[in-house]
């Protein structure tokens, strides 16, 4: 009989609101551990599983992968808090060049829509050639079949 502070992954995964999938993960990775087995041969976690699917969810929030989280587990097992200290700050440093290498490929996605856009509107930015989308819509060959296919400027409008 489970004890009242011990709880199957199922119930782990309604608590702590993370797939049992990913808690398989997390276990594999040596993130939590089994109190053991049920009677009926479930794995059987404590509080301190929640605390730690919970100290995972915010890492994973700050941008870390599991790979580094893994790293920082093994760390804090194996060593001084200065050395995890440091360890997370070079973490923390490449999840934030991470995230702003990111911010510069939407940024630039961004500019990619707005000159498409401006060229199906007609509205010449520069008046340079128009972007290869606008050139291979106007130059469907169905058009030629009377197909229907959407209103799309051609590159010589």
């Amino acid at each position: 009989m489970t004890q009242p502070h011990e709880m199957t992954i199922g119930r782990l995964s309604r608590r702590a609101g993370v797939p049992i999938k990913a808690l398989r993960d997390y276990e594999r990775r040596g993130f939590l551990y089994t109190q053991g087995r049920s009677e009926g041969n479930y794995r059987l976690f404590g509080e301190e599983a929640l605390w730690c699917v919970r100290v995972v969810q915010e890492l994973r929030l700050l941008g870390l992968t599991l790979n580094e989280i893994e790293a920082l587990v093994i760390s804090y097992a194996d060593g001084p808090s200065e050395a995890l200290s440091a360890l997370l700050d070079t973490q923390l440093a490449r999840a934030e060049s991470r995230v702003a290498t990111r911010i510069a490929d939407l940024q630039a996605l961004q500019g990619r829509i707005h000159v498409f856009q401006a060229a199906r509107a007609g509205i010449a930015a520069q008046p340079s050639e128009p972007p290869a989308l606008v050139r291979l819509l106007a130059s469907d060959p169905r058009r030629a079949t009377g197909d229907a296919v959407p209103d799309f400027p051609s590159s010589s409008s």
